[in-house]
């Protein structure tokens, strides 16, 4: 997350990181651009600090994030059943819920470094360009 927020002035977009637990569905509702990155805990669970925020989202009205554009990467361990599912429980409440998907989600296994940074030059290139 704090790479995109890095990368996010070299498309003249302004990027702001917080964490999930500090963001509330008013404010996903005046988003306008976003970028979810989550991890997944124990089996297939949301993180302490995100379930608060996605019973919230699921509790939404099915348009309520019409204006949204996202993309969600997704981290995980393959040693692991439910892969990345918190990150493709996000993809799917965002889309489900009126957002429309910028770029594909990606699921990133423990050594995603390199792959995560050029997902994250194309999601913000269009964000930039409004694909």
């Amino acid at each position: 997350a704090e790479t995109a927020v890095g990368m996010a002035s070299n498309y003249d977009l302004a990027g702001k990181l917080l964490d999930m637990e500090d963001v509330t569905v008013d404010m996903l509702k005046e988003c306008k651009r976003l970028i979810v990155v989550c991890s997944t805990w124990g089996d297939g669970e949301q993180p302490v600090n995100a379930q608060d925020l996605y019973d919230s989202t699921m509790e939404m009205a099915d348009d309520s994030l019409s204006d949204l554009e996202f993309a969600v990467l997704a981290l995980g361990d393959t040693a692991f059943d439910l892969f990345c599912e918190s990150g493709k429980e996000w993809d799917a409440v965002l889309e489900n819920k009126g957002g429309t998907r910028i770029n594909e989600r990606i699921d990133c296994d423990t050594d995603y470094d390199d792959y995560a940074e050029d997902w994250f030059e194309k999601t913000l290139e269009k964000f930039q360009s409004g694909l």
